[in-house]
């Protein structure tokens, strides 16, 4: 499924201040696969506004997802709200960022 490969991917995508990924963060609020069309939107958020590689962030989001065979679209939309806050992440990031 489209959905599944776009996900895998993401996972790919870490910030490159903490070594976890976007998705094991909380980064990815929402995930939007129309199967049929290809177009994908991503509601995402960042660990603080004024974050200095956001930019390369949101960039490496959208380059990874638009090389996903069956990907014709892609929209990221960068959201602070709600805020972003360490309880958003996995357990599994909690715990290799000793959090736990």
């Amino acid at each position: 499924m489209l959905y599944d490969d776009i996900e895998e991917v993401l996972t790919t995508v870490y910030d490159p201040e903490i070594p976890v990924n976007i998705v094991a963060l909380g980064l990815v609020y929402e995930l939007e696969v129309d199967e049929h069309t290809g177009k994908v939107k991503i509601i995402m958020t960042l660990t603080a506004p004024g974050c200095p590689v956001g930019g390369e962030i949101v960039e490496e989001v959208q380059d990874k997802v638009r090389a996903v065979e069956g990907v014709n679209d892609v929209y990221v939309h960068l959201t602070f709200d709600p805020p972003w806050d360490r309880d958003m992440m996995s357990e599994e990031a909690k715990l290799e960022l000793g959090f736990l």
